[in-house]
């Protein structure tokens, strides 16, 4: 198919896409769907791969989700059918339990041409939480009612056994049931425009085109990789907790850059958790979730980009199995998005190595999603909603300041207006806006965090505020800006009852009890000794950057609303005779825990870990976390094979056992 054909085909394959997303997203009844967007819609080709994407609704970052097994799982589809699973363990589609997967076969006489698909977050699939996610689950067991792939229509008949019972098990079936039908619907649609587009341009014609926008992205994603330097880039971040109350989860990637193709080799990184962070990938090499951050990278460099399988296909991935990355059955994998959403980070720290011009500074990196089940004292009825995510602001980019408040990474999650909320959910509102000094100063300003407070009514209101992180370790600066600064998470703040709560991601409120929460700042991008003073001015006057702050941090001396020029000279002077050069500014915290945890005692605890059965390995990893530090202090030698020798003693079984 000639260029100027593909781009006319690749527009009525977005446009079918994105009749299917608005059905959805005008039909939907939960507040996370017709409002927060968190569902996906996909054109697939007949072998389950992504061909064509919405643009304006919804989430577009599973582009590279293989449909295929799960697909296969199905035999002697027939037309009106359309199979669905949110089972994670199961061809690795469905990446936790509340995203329900479907997909509809679209004939063309007796052949199958593709597939319309895609997901909806249901607010709660049951289990041991309220919304079913936490990080407190040890097991898949407690995150909810599991579906296997199957099929929800049998020739345009509904499942009624396979409905009867999901609803049985859920706490608000008349959401899911509600979602559950728009999302037929958005199906529907895309089977009619399918089958439209095979009219115009004909069964070959169709299959042509998409073949074409696949291999089209492929083309594209290998013209950037061939502008990046051949090499080796090692980066590693961090979630606060590996576990509630934890020990920090590294994830550690090797960026190998070769010609117009890259390997990113996640050796290093933790073994699999007791708790939920874990991510459900298989060990694929080129699983969505795993090239999440690519497709930021390669959208930022090229937004002509198309976005469709095609971007995976000049990538390999390494994710070592039993580790937190490619964990083993039964691990509970609900929290995966806090990790996926810490694995861009990863990426773009990588990145950030191989093109420093190009790559802006790390964002917030985490996207606190609020869900709230209390009883509505007017109705006496039980209400179960998600009110809010609180996103991050955006690294300092090249060119300009970091977005605030949407954290880029995390910017495909809509926020929902106020009074929506409010009409919806027994809660009243006191604050919501943007949390003054927390982007990390720079050239380039780090994004400004959200900041959100609210009251509630009832006893026994419980709150799940899922993907608590960036406490402790801070979104990181770049070329010499400052981190960001951390979240936070109060109950009852500024009184006698305050309780801090830091990633605890489920708490109880009674009546009158107030919640705060504000999300991290981005990081900066160049030394804020450079920023113009006007700018920092201008932050002041906006109320983005204190006066104390434009002093401390940029050396800009404010008085009376205006700029002390000499003042400003001789601080900024000062501080810069204090400036050392350094590609990344991680924060006072990551400093003091890598002085200990470095790369090379990582590495040799890594390798230890990985020679045990996965049973045993967060067990070692958590009695070497206790150990070492002392340990470090009595010897110059390796702190983890001294630590190794004296659990060899305590625990002859671990390294004996399998």
């Amino acid at each position: 198919m000639d260029k100027v054909t593909l781009q006319v085909f690749a527009n009525h394959a977005r446009a079918a896409a994105e009749n299917m997303a608005y059905t959805l997203y005008r039909t939907a009844h939960s507040t996370f769907v017709k409002e927060t967007e968190d569902f996906t819609i996909q054109i697939l080709d007949p072998a389950g791969q992504v061909s064509a994407v919405p643009m304006d609704l919804g989430a577009t970052w599973y582009v590279g989700l293989n449909y295929g097994p799960a697909i296969g799982m199905i035999p002697d589809y027939r037309p009106g059918d359309i199979g669905a699973t949110n089972d994670p363990y199961s061809g690795f589609l469905a990446t936790h339990a509340p995203d329900l997967h479907m997909w509809k076969p679209i004939f063309w006489e007796d052949q199958i041409v593709a597939f319309a698909s895609g997901h909806i977050h249901n607010t709660d699939m049951g289990g041991a939480v309220p919304a079913s996610l936490s990080r407190t689950l040890t097991e898949i067991h407690q995150e909810g009612v599991r579906i296997p792939p199957l099929k929800m229509y049998r020739e345009g008949a509904l499942n009624e056994e396979a409905l009867r019972i999901m609803l049985l098990n859920v706490r608000k079936p008349e959401q899911n049931l509600g979602d559950l039908k728009a999302f037929v619907g958005a199906l529907n649609t895309g089977e009619r425009k399918v089958l439209a587009m095979v009219k115009k341009f004909g069964l070959e014609g169709f299959r042509a085109g998409q073949a074409g926008l696949l291999d089209y992205a492929e083309h594209q994603a290998r013209e950037i990789l061939r502008s990046i330097p051949d090499g080796d880039y090692f980066f590693c971040d961090y979630t606060d907790e590996d576990s509630a109350g934890g020990n920090p989860c590294r994830l550690a990637l090797t960026l190998r850059i070769q010609g117009d193709s890259a390997t990113l080799d996640f050796t290093g990184t933790d073994p699999q958790l007791t708790s939920a962070l874990n991510v459900p990938t298989g060990g694929a090499a080129r699983h969505t979730l795993l090239l999440v951050g690519v497709y930021y990278v390669l959208y930022t460099l090229n937004p002509q980009i198309l976005l469709n399988a095609g971007l995976v296909r000049p990538f390999t991935c390494i994710a070592p199995e039993g580790t937190v990355l490619n964990p083993t059955f039964p691990a509970a994998v609900g929290m995966r998005s806090l990790t996926c959403a810490r694995l861009r980070s990863l990426i773009f720290g990588a990145f950030s190595l191989a093109i420093p011009d190009r790559m802006p500074a790390a964002p917030a990196g985490t996207s606190s999603i609020m869900n709230v089940r209390t009883v509505d004292n007017r109705t006496r009825e039980t209400v179960l909603a998600a009110i809010n995510p609180v996103v991050g602001g955006a690294g300092g980019m090249p060119h300009r300041d970091g977005t605030n408040g949407s954290g880029a990474d995390g910017a495909y999650l809509k926020n929902t207006p106020i009074e929506i909320t409010e009409t919806e959910v027994p809660i009243q509102f006191l604050r919501y806006g943007l949390m003054p000094d927390s982007g990390g100063a720079g050239q380039h300003r780090g994004g400004l965090a959200s900041v959100l407070e609210f009251k509630v009514f009832s006893p026994n209101t419980h709150i799940t505020a899922r993907n608590r992180d960036r406490c402790r370790f801070r979104p990181w600066g770049t070329l010499g800006g400052h981190s960001g600064k951390p979240s936070d998470f109060l109950l009852n703040p500024g009184t006698d009852r305050e309780k801090k709560l830091g990633n605890t991601d489920i708490t109880s409120m009674d009546p009158g009890d107030v919640l705060h929460i504000h999300s991290p700042g981005g990081g900066g991008r160049g030394s804020p000794l450079k920023r113009d003073v006007a700018l920092v001015l201008q932050d002041v006057r906006r109320g983005y950057v204190s006066v104390n702050a434009a002093a401390a941090d940029y050396g800009v001396i404010i008085r009376d609303g205006a700029v002390d020029e000499a003042a400003t000279a001789a601080r900024r002077a000062e501080l810069r005779a204090g400036e050392t050069e350094r590609h990344f500014f991680f924060g006072p915290e990551r400093d003091a825990f890598e002085r200990v945890w470095s790369r090379d005692v990582y590495a040799a605890m890594t390798t230890v870990i990985a020679s045990l059965p996965v049973h045993w390995r967060f067990f070692l990893k958590s009695r070497l976390f206790e150990m070492v530090p002392a340990i470090a202090q009595e010897t110059r030698a390796c702190p983890v094979t001294e630590a190794v020798s004296r659990l060899r003693l305590r625990y002859p079984e671990m390294f004996t056992a399998g």
